[in-house]
C-alpha cells in the first residue's frame, strides 16, 4: 500500500488531499499543530488506513521525528503534500515599504520546512525510484500582487525552490510540483475567518485535489495555478 503524508492537514485543502489520495488506496498520515480536530479527520476517511500526529513543522527536529514516526507505523512515503498555512505575527507591510530584516527572517521561516523536509525524504525516494513532493504556495510568487507586500518574497521563493527541485529530479524519475493558489480556500480555517468580516473570491479544495491526483498520475505538470482573483 502506497502512503501519503499530508504535512498541515487542515478542514480545507489538507483534508480534501487526505480524502482523494485515499480513495486511491492510499494510506494517510494526517500531521498538524495538535491532534484536537484529527478524530473528525479520520473519521471522514470511509474506512481508509489512517492515522494522525501532532508536531510542529516549524522545527526541524519535530518535522524529521514525525516523518520517521509515519514510516515506522505505515510504511515507506510514496508522497508528501506540504501544505501549511502561513501564520504572520506582523501586519502585512506595503511592498514600498519592507522591512529588510523581517523579510529574511520570514524566507527563512517559509523555507526551512520545505527544505528540511525534502532532505529527510529524499534519500529514501532516490533508493526506492519512486517519489512525490507536493507543495501548495500562493499566487503572489507568481503574479504581482502588490497588496501581500511582505508575504510577496517568500512566496516567489518558495515557488522558484519547487520548480528548481522538480527539473533536478524529473531524470531520476522523481516529480515534484506546486500548486499556486490564488483565493481562500472554502472550509479551511483561514477562509472561516476572513469570510466573516468581507467577501473574498474562493477556491473548491476537492477540485484542487482533483488537479492533484490527475498531476500524481500523469507527472508531466509541475506547476497549476488555481487562481479566483483574475
Amino acid at each position: 500500500m502506497k502512503v501519503i503524508a499530508i504535512l498541515g492537514a487542515g478542514p480545507g485543502l489538507g483534508l480534501s488531499m487526505a480524502r482523494r489520495f485515499a480513495r486511491e488506496g492510499f494510506a494517510v498520515a494526517l500531521v498538524s499543530r495538535t491532534t484536537e480536530r484529527h478524530a473528525d479527520y479520520l473519521a471522514s476517511l470511509d474506512g481508509a488506513e489512517a492515522q494522525s500526529y501532532a508536531a510542529d513543522l516549524t522545527s526541524p527536529e519535530q518535522l524529521r521525528a514525525v516523518l520517521d514516526r509515519i514510516t515506522a507505523d505505515l510504511g515507506d512515503l510514496d508522497t508528501v503534500y506540504f501544505g501549511p498555512a502561513a501564520v504572520v505575527d506582523a501586519p502585512i507591510s506595503p511592498i514600498t515599504e519592507l522591512d529588510p530584516v523581517a523579510v529574511r527572517d520570514l524566507v527563512g521561516d517559509v523555507l526551512t520546512a520545505p527544505i528540511t523536509l525534502v532532505s529527510a525524504v529524499l534519500p529514501g525516494m532516490r533508493a526506492r525510484g519512486r517519489g512525490t513532493l507536493l507543495f501548495a504556495g500562493g499566487l503572489s510568487g507568481k503574479h504581482p500582487l502588490p497588496q501581500l507586500g511582505t508575504l510577496v518574497p517568500a512566496s516567489a521563493a518558495l515557488r522558484m525552490y519547487v520548480l528548481t527541485l522538480a527539473a533536478a529530479l524529473e531524470e531520476e524519475g522523481l516529480y515534484a510540483a506546486t500548486l499556486t493558489i490564488g483565493g481562500l480556500i472554502e472550509r479551511g480555517d483561514i477562509h472561516r475567518k476572513f469570510s466573516a468580516e468581507q467577501e473574498f473570491p474562493t477556491l473548491n479544495p476537492d477540485d484542487i485535489a482533483d488537479t492533484a491526483w490527475r498531476m500524481y498520475v500523469e507527472r508531466t505538470e509541475h506547476e497549476h495555478e488555481f487562481n479566483a482573483l483574475f
